[in-house]
């Protein structure tokens, strides 16, 4: 869409690997050489140094740290399956990972990995399960913020009547152990008051802010709060002029829509980061607890902080919303809808929260991920260029090959499937010569049948998926639906 920044500046910083006193020598590089480069976004290292209270050394190096370990956790997530208990990173630089599992045994593979091990009584999956009955059995009145606490291995809610939501979680039939009150004055509320972040307008008063650019085939748009506004809504621009309608949009239970956009506007893969400059959008990998996190919106413009907890649960006056994500992030009135970035990894659109940036607040985000499969959305990355034709599908950690005849289709990887075996993002991107039209589709075994999950249907040689599914079997099928000739697929499972 058209900005009110001319162009993305080429301004980044690298950071050299940092001395032992602030990498611990245990955890490992990001390359094989001497020098560990980390690019921030503009404007992140600030915001950083500002909200974090951080030095620029100490903003710096957790940034470097965040980027080093999280390939560790995501290894240790898939190893360890259905006894990983969560992880998190700590310390003012995030110079620690820890990785919890239920199984003792688990404890020298994590520290060889180079993160921190703690055993644990409950798995994530049953603290998940915990806390499903937690909001299926509370009402609305008791409780507005349900979390999992992973640093503690129990699932939290957070009220403003302890000993009254202690009685409910007790006649739900979930452990006192498992299940506790916290006293908080906490009380969230949606944030619409009436590039990412950008202001846009429903009706006459009420404004949102644009959370990330997508496509659906050749349609643009942009994904942002479902509460902003209802399936078939129109919104107008920055400047009032017209922008689009709302195409899908979800609210309560979930807090997310998209909204296509007319020709007159040009949806760019990056987000304002409130000082004229730009943040680019790389990919949607989901960060870790405890990571570093942005958020881009139209009334207070850019803050960051970092990620408190995982699959929130919020009781709002128009009902719950469930898989939020809590940060320390403030926001106010009209951020609704903006974008949470963490480096150049979309998070999510801003939902609700508590306080304001004056004072400090918590904030909460949809997880982009559910808005993409929900709605058959790409998300539109500085990576994958539509219809280029260019070899974009770099940076997966598995690559596989193949040649089709038009019409023809493959499946991948090589003819078999692989497994998750924990939830998470599954992404692929598939690279084919110009001229051609190629389509990607992610599919999953019920266990009677394959099922399609994701697809990625537009008019161009180059497709990409960003799903996000439970554990089991899946697969990619390739399609030449025009054209023939050699492509490539890279993907990566959670």
């Amino acid at each position: 869409m058209p900005r009110r920044h001319a162009a993305i500046t080429g301004c980044v910083l690298a950071i050299a690997a940092l001395t032992a006193t602030t990498v611990p020598a245990a955890a490992r590089p990001l390359t094989a050489g001497a020098e560990v480069v980390v690019k921030p976004p503009p404007g992140m290292l600030t915001a950083l140094q500002r909200d974090l209270h951080l030095t620029a050394e100490q903003a710096q190096a957790r940034l470097l740290n965040e980027s080093r370990l999280a390939p560790v956790e995501a290894e240790l997530r898939t190893k360890l399956g259905d006894r990983f208990g969560g992880s998190w990173f700590t310390g003012t630089i995030a110079q620690t990972l820890v990785v919890t599992t239920t199984d003792p045994a688990d404890l020298p593979q994590i520290i060889a990995e180079g993160a921190q091990g703690e055993v644990v009584t409950r798995s994530l999956p049953d603290l998940h399960k915990a806390l499903a009955i937690t909001n299926t059995s509370l009402s609305s009145a008791e409780g507005k913020v349900r979390f999992i606490d992973v640093k503690n291995n129990r699932v939290v809610v957070l009220t403003t009547d302890a000993l009254a939501t202690e009685d409910e979680i007790e006649a739900s039939g979930v452990s006192g152990r498992v299940v506790q009150a916290v006293q908080s004055g906490e009380t969230p509320r949606l944030l619409s008051d009436l590039a990412g972040g950008d202001a846009y307008y429903i009706g006459v008063a009420s404004r949102c802010s644009v959370g990330f650019s997508v496509t659906k085939g050749t349609q643009n748009g942009f994904v942002s709060a479902g509460h902003c506004g209802t399936q078939g809504k129109t919104a107008t621009g920055f400047n009032r002029a017209p922008l689009g309608v709302f195409e899908g949009s979800a609210f309560p239970d979930d807090d997310f829509s998209w909204v296509a956009v007319n020709s007159d506007w040009t949806p760019k893969p990056w987000v304002g980061n409130g000082a004229g400059d730009v943040v680019n959008v790389s990919g949607s990998r989901v960060a870790i607890e405890g990571a570093s996190v942005c958020r881009s919106g139209s009334t207070t413009g850019w803050h960051c902080g970092t990620i408190l907890q995982l699959n929130t649960s919020v009781v709002y006056s128009q009902g719950t919303v469930s898989e939020l994500t809590r940060t320390n992030v403030c926001a106010e009135p009209g951020d609704s809808g903006g974008s949470f970035i963490a480096i150049d990894q979309a998070q999510g659109v801003t939902s609700g929260g508590s306080g304001d940036c004056t004072s400090g607040g918590v904030t909460y985000f949809q997880p982009v991920g559910e808005i993409l499969t929900t709605y058959g959305l790409t998300l539109l990355t500085t990576a994958t260029p539509p219809g280029t034709g260019a070899d974009t599908c770099t940076g997966y950690p598995r690559t596989v090959e193949g040649t089709l005849t038009e019409g023809g289709s493959a499946y991948q990887p090589r003819g078999r499937r692989y497994r998750s075996t924990v939830g998470g993002v599954h992404s692929g991107c598939l690279n084919a010569n110009d001229g051609t039209d190629f389509d990607l589709y992610l599919q999953k075994w019920n266990n009677r049948s394959w099922v399609t999950v994701a697809t990625s249907e537009g008019p161009n040689p180059d497709e990409k998926i960003d799903y996000t599914g439970t554990p089991g079997y899946y697969r990619y099928r390739v399609v030449a639906s025009s054209g023939s000739g050699p492509y490539s697929l890279g993907y990566s499972t959670p």
